[in-house]
């Protein structure tokens, strides 16, 4: 049984950064097309999360945990626009580089994982039922 528990421990460790992973792209869609104010202004920089295994010294083993957010160094993207407030001199306003196509596959994967790792504890919540029983 103690098995099992780690089993769910370590399922819950990827859900927590799979939902790490999916306010970090919900962030990054939702501001994909802020513009800056002025001409000085930046707009918005995507950022990125990476993980990392880390010892779960009360498991005794290696767990998955968010090693940190940064920022997404890319160059920002172009759009003519002279009318815009935060236009250079050639009449061009930076855009996030934010590429939504990537974010929503970034999405659908983190996704993905999370129920992966959903229904690996629901399988070994479900054994841990049987082996109450069958001990009744």
């Amino acid at each position: 049984m103690d098995d099992m528990i780690k089993t769910m421990r370590i399922s819950s460790a990827g859900m927590q950064v799979q939902g790490a992973r999916l306010r970090v792209i919900s962030e990054n869609i939702a501001n994909a097309d802020s513009l800056p104010q002025d001409a000085n202004g930046k707009p918005f920089r995507r950022k990125v999360i990476t993980f990392e295994n880390s010892l779960n010294r009360a498991l005794g083993m290696d767990t998955v945990s968010v090693r940190s957010i940064q920022a997404d160094q890319s160059d920002f993207g172009k759009k003519f626009d002279p009318n815009h407030p935060a236009a250079n001199e050639d009449g061009y306003v930076l855009t996030p580089n934010v590429n939504t196509l990537v974010e929503m596959a970034d999405m659908r994967e983190a996704q993905r994982s999370y129920e992966a790792n959903l229904q690996l504890i629901k399988a070994s919540k479900a054994m841990l039922n049987g082996a109450i029983e069958i001990l009744r």
